[in-house]
């Protein structure tokens, strides 16, 4: 992840009140898609566990932390990307389930979380 990248186009701008633009990274054509407008909004929320890092932690307002096994939430996440008719099984086998895994080894994004929600589902 991008997180430096992300963080420069995306939470630093929201944060001092200017318009700014996300690039979508298209893991079928592994490349940067075209540039997105955010829209105009006192709350803007990111869906990523790498953001919980020190690189980038300090351009977070709030850090939540869902506490889901991560099997379940990788479950869940294979089901949505078939839902939208990707195939990213691979993926999610070989790259994102180990990163994550070697990320909360490492950072204990859990434990750092302003708020920690657990589901009851």
């Amino acid at each position: 992840m991008e997180r430096l990248r992300l963080a420069a186009e995306v939470l630093e701008p929201h944060r001092a009140g200017r318009a700014s633009t996300f690039r979508r990274f298209d893991w079928s054509s592994r490349a940067l898609g075209t540039p997105e407008p955010l829209p105009a909004t006192d709350l803007l929320v990111v869906d990523l566990i790498g953001l919980f890092h020190p690189e980038v932690r300090g351009a977070l307002g709030l850090t939540v932390w869902c506490d889901v096994d991560l099997d379940e939430a990788a479950r869940r996440g294979i089901a949505r990307d078939h839902e939208l008719g990707r195939s990213h099984d691979d993926l999610w086998r070989d790259v994102w389930i180990p990163n994550d895994r070697d990320f909360t080894e490492r950072f204990a994004p859990r434990e750092s979380a302003d708020v920690r929600y657990r589901s009851r589902a």
